[in-house]
């Protein structure tokens, strides 16, 4: 097999599907982004990974290089494990694989083993929620509050709200507001962080709403007492968007689930801590690959 190897696969409405295969070894690790996220987190585990696991990595519907859907409405948390289905079927994954998620990419990796649990080996949540994503942000209601006000703003002026959204997100205030209240100064890099912008500003802020609309509607609640494999949940102590109680509940949760925490790292600690998560992760593969033999 190829090292690396990029491919599009038409999903079960048709919509396009983009993921990459990196590396080989098993077991095969799957990378699920966050809400409005291309790959960025990922900028030093998959390099730390790739000589040692298949990696395969793809794109939301609306996301990066994956087109967006004809119906709008088809952009959620069940779409998206749908369209990974897709993926692993077209990147010719038989055995079951190991789901890394990280923000929203935590509702995807859950659902996608509740709803095809022999396809899961184990899985990996990253700062994230288990479910309705948007109830907790900053340990408060605002922003299920304000969220119907919003969308029904940017479904009225979608053109405007488009340019503006595109001249702003992308910008160095976009960032040093980010700094101030969402990640942590003292360990994020720039140019580590400023990926996501860039991404976030290409996209089309219906489909980053309807996206956010259906994590905000999902929850993998009910049946997080029936995950019977191993798990390993990343948490960061200082986390705004996903805070550390939510996950330290999620691992009550989840039977023998393993909890790592990230000392004052935020939503984005995969690339705040690189190196103790990577390591981390890479313990985990490891005894799970160990488990599977």
């Amino acid at each position: 097999m190829d090292h690396y190897t990029e491919k599009t696969v038409e999903s079960f409405d048709g919509t396009t599907i983009w993921y990459r295969r990196i590396g080989s070894g098993e077991p095969t690790l799957v990378l699920c982004d966050g809400v409005g996220c291309d790959g960025y987190v990922w900028k030093y585990l998959i390099p730390h990974l790739e000589n040692k696991y298949r990696i395969i990595h793809y794109n939301y519907r609306g996301h990066g290089k994956s087109s967006a859907p004809e119906n709008l409405e088809s952009l959620g948390i069940e779409e998206c494990v749908e369209d990974l289905k897709y993926v692993l079927d077209d990147a010719g994954v038989d055995e079951p694989a190991v789901l890394a998620g990280h923000s929203m990419g935590v509702q995807v990796i859950l659902e996608f083993w509740h709803r095809y649990p022999e396809r899961v080996h184990a899985l990996i949540p990253i700062t994230g929620s288990y479910g309705k994503a948007i109830d907790h942000v900053h340990n408060s209601g605002l922003a299920k509050q304000f969220f119907p006000l919003i969308k029904a703003t940017i479904s009225r002026f979608n053109p405007l709200v488009k340019e503006v959204w595109q001249r702003i997100v992308h910008t160095d205030l976009a960032f040093l507001y980010a700094l101030r209240f969402e990640i942590n100064p003292d360990l994020v890099k720039k140019e580590d962080f400023f990926p996501y912008l860039e991404h976030l500003s290409r996209m089309d802020p219906q489909v980053f709403l309807r996206t956010v609309e259906g994590a905000a509607r999902h929850t993998a609640e009910p049946f997080l007492h029936e995950i019977n494999i191993p798990t390993l949940i990343v948490a960061g102590e200082a986390d705004k968007f996903t805070p550390y109680w939510l996950s330290r509940r999620m691992h009550t949760m989840i039977p023998n689930s393993q909890l790592l925490t990230l000392p004052m790292g935020s939503h984005t600690g995969p690339i705040e801590l690189p190196e103790l998560t990577n390591l981390r992760i890479e313990k985990f593969l490891e005894e799970v690959s160990e488990k599977k033999s």
